[in-house]
């Protein structure tokens, strides 16, 4: 399995043979290109308006709400984790997906979290090799929060996402994380390639560098 990070909460997993999935695919930024990527399925997280579907070619399925789905050989299941913000009095939206691929690999996409997932939900996702836990500094969630959800999931592997590749609130949130993980400066890597007989039994933490090419 391969995974490429295309910044803030979008990924491309795929699998040879099996069916491939975008997530979050997001409008550029001024001055950087258009995502030109290509999946069987996109799914969207929170903000549906902010996100892009188009820009992902060949994509027959696009999930944007809680479910059960079999797309191909994919199971995919959609978890709302949505929040209340009581300054605003609105309903924040977000859906967690858990890929289930028959290789015996589980990815867990944790959307836009805003707040610690309850028991309920941890009973719901069973075994994960690789969590996109992300990172982003306004969410109120840091350091030690990070480490507590990770220790309630228990995945092989902790893909960061959603966090500045400079200064600011959100790279402030990686780092206390992986201060709290008892993890010193990451090299970044251009993408993560996970096979089921190369997993660790401890957690790691891999550092992805945003794909900036858009493809």
């Amino acid at each position: 399995m391969d995974i490429t990070w295309y910044g803030r909460s979008c990924f491309r997993i795929s699998e040879r043979g099996l069916t491939s999935v975008v997530t979050d695919p997001h409008k550029p930024k001024r001055g950087a290109p258009e995502l030109k990527l290509r999946a069987d399925l996109v799914t969207i997280s929170h903000d549906l308006k902010a996100h892009r579907v188009k820009q992902v070619r060949d994509s027959d399925y696009v999930i944007n709400s809680p479910g059960e789905y079999e797309i191909g050989e994919l199971f995919v299941t959609g978890m709302a984790l949505h929040t209340h913000d009581s300054e605003k009095d609105e309903v924040l939206d977000n859906i967690a997906y858990l890929f289930a691929y028959p290789n015996e690999l589980k990815v867990l996409h944790l959307g836009n979290l805003r707040e610690l997932p309850d028991q309920s939900f941890i009973e719901q996702i069973d075994e994960v090799q690789v969590l996109l836990l992300p990172m982003n500094g306004a969410s109120g969630i840091r350091g030690e929060g990070m480490t507590e959800i990770v220790s309630l999931i228990e995945p092989n592997i902790v893909v960061p996402m959603n966090h500045g590749t400079g200064r600011g609130a959100d790279a402030d949130a990686l780092d206390g994380f992986l201060k709290a993980m008892g993890i010193g400066p990451l090299e970044a890597q251009d993408s993560l390639r996970v096979t089921a007989s190369t997993l660790s039994e401890q957690t790691q933490v891999v550092l992805l560098r945003p794909n900036l090419t858009g493809k």
